[in-house]
């Protein structure tokens, strides 16, 4: 059941929209770009799909999640991520899964105060570190009645322009995010759920071409 629950997690992780390490004291400015390193300033809507499966792992078991999906915005200089809407399910739109299902619901949203921030120094390859702040979720595991866990708090990666090699999905070509084994903390539920869980997930990131329009079909690209 804590697999499942962890899952939860595992979409806010999403999510998400991911940075695991602080930028240096000596960092540069940001600037998110329509798709290319010379392209203009980008500031508006933005998407966050899923690559793969998002894993949770825990002291009590691991869980998964096949589709996930955060939508929100943010502005050119990389300030001001907000998470406006978010979902994490299995294959299908179903329950996740683990060692029993799960199903998991973002939590007060907006998640405001997140931010982008280009890493000039490519730290372990990566482009940018991307942060979620006030992420909050509630996973309903599918045992005794059915079990309520609440996960909560700042969930950090690393970003990825669509050209970096060491993008987690090389055979994709848009920017992405990698949470990996980043933990997140026990907000409130059942004293069954784990205090922890470590959470690793992939997601491609999307902006709107057409402003508005709610297709997101518009490549990001993050420079200084």
């Amino acid at each position: 059941m804590a697999r499942i629950r962890q899952t939860a997690i595992i979409g806010t992780a999403a999510l998400a929209v991911l940075a695991a390490s602080a930028v240096p004291a000596a960092a540069a400015t940001t600037t998110i770009r329509a798709g290319s390193a010379s392209a203009a300033a980008y500031d508006g809507a933005v998407q966050a799909s899923l690559l793969g499966t998002a894993t949770v792992s825990t002291s009590i078991g691991d869980g998964s999640c096949e589709e996930s999906e955060m939508t929100g915005s943010i502005n050119s200089d990389g300030t001001n991520l907000t998470i406006d809407a978010a979902s994490f399910t299995g294959a299908g739109g179903g329950p996740c899964s683990g060692t029993t299902d799960s199903t998991i619901t973002a939590l007060d949203v907006p998640w405001t105060g997140g931010s982008v921030e280009y890493d000039a120094n490519h730290t372990d390859g990566r482009d940018a570190t991307v942060t979620i702040a006030n992420f909050k979720v509630r996973a309903v595991v599918d045992l005794f009645g059915g079990i309520t866990c609440e996960f909560g708090g700042t969930l950090t990666a690393d970003g990825y322009n669509g050209d970096n090699p060491s993008r987690p999905d090389t055979g994709n070509g848009e920017a992405q995010v990698g949470v990996q084994d980043a933990q997140v903390s026990k907000t409130g539920g059942s004293f069954f759920c784990p205090g922890t869980a470590t959470v690793t997930a992939n997601y491609e990131l999307l902006g709107e071409s057409s402003a508005g329009s709610g297709t997101f079909d518009q490549s990001l690209y993050v420079t200084d």
